[in-house]
């Protein structure tokens, strides 16, 4: 099929130089701005791993290392390895993560594998570089302290875009070709762990252990996820007009508005309706669900938990009234 004289033409015709500049800066500016996000997040990876690394490396040395105390997972493998060896913890730490970074490479990726990697050696160097002073000598407070710091350092690190304990890498890798949780996986590890620690070192040297674990998993959940804990909340109710200017004036929160087919009775009646969802802080929800009470005391909530929000009006602070 031949094109027309008239198509012909406008293939020829010239694209303004005016159209053809905006786009040239329009594209700079895309690469500009990717550039500058990228330089941020490397900074922030960097500043995490580099807190995280202190903090690890503090727990170790001023709490644990000093009373033979251990924890779980690769750094309590370390640690027991450290009394019964005495081999420096720097090696250590080194030696036992190495395979677990062969798991993240193969599994997760280039990236994440190399930074774990400096993560790793960054704690191995700073372990046997600087000296952290003796803190106490109270068991219940070295089991509570070192385990509270050491999990401080591992959350930070997470922040960051690593891990400085291979464990989880293991257990997300024999999870996949197992078909269990990482939970799961990660409990039975900790439970070999402290059952040769309690053979080799005594009952109460892993009872203590399994303390140090308790309050360092406690605080990486606190590092990862933060003070504030947020609820998905869907709404289903009539109402629904009200409702949504209650969260956007009285709450000062966004939130999500799509179409539904509402049931119910023996014959399964159905009718559409909107349903609402919104983020809301864990402080907000008695406030919200008052709210809701007040509009619609029938209106049906389901209430998740949610881990982490990004963008959107979570963060901002309500509109005061």
């Amino acid at each position: 099929m031949k094109s027309s004289p008239r198509h012909a033409l406008i293939r020829q015709l010239p694209v303004p130089s005016s159209v053809g500049s905006e786009r040239s800066r329009y594209r700079r500016a895309r690469r500009l701005h990717a550039l500058r996000v990228a330089f941020r997040r490397r900074v922030k990876d960097v500043l995490f791993m580099t807190l995280g690394i202190f903090s690890a490396a503090f727990g170790l040395e001023g709490f644990l290392i000093p009373n033979a105390f251990i924890d779980g997972g690769a750094t309590g493998i370390a640690l027991l390895a450290v009394n019964l060896t005495g081999l420096p913890l720097a090696l250590l730490l080194v030696v036992v993560n190495a395979p677990f970074m062969v798991v993240a490479y193969r599994t997760i990726g280039r990236e994440f594998a190399l930074k774990t990697m400096a993560a790793i050696a960054g704690l191995a160097l700073v372990t046997a570089t600087v000296h952290f002073p003796d803190v106490t000598h109270d068991k219940l407070l070295v089991a509570v302290f070192g385990g509270f710091f050491l999990g401080a350092g591992i959350g930070l690190a997470v922040r960051g875009g690593s891990v400085i304990d291979g464990t989880e890498v293991l257990a997300l890798a024999l999870s996949r070709k197992l078909g269990t949780t990482i939970g799961d996986i990660i409990m039975v590890i900790n439970l070999v762990i402290f059952g040769v620690a309690a053979w080799l070192l005594g009952v109460e040297t892993a009872l203590y252990a399994m303390v140090t674990y308790l309050a360092a998993s406690k605080t990486v959940d606190f590092v990862i996820e933060g003070i504030e804990e947020y609820t998905g909340l869907t709404i289903i109710s009539p109402h629904h007009e009200e409702l949504r200017h209650m969260i956007g004036t009285v709450m000062g929160r966004g939130l999500t508005v799509y179409t539904g087919r509402r049931g119910f009775g023996k014959n399964g009646q159905s009718f559409d309706t909107e349903i609402i969802y919104c983020v809301i802080t864990r402080l907000e929800l008695s406030k919200i669900l008052t709210e809701i009470e007040k509009i619609d005391p029938n209106a049906f909530v389901v209430m998740s938990p949610v881990k982490d929000t990004r963008g959107g009006m979570i963060k901002k602070r309500p509109l005061q009234h």
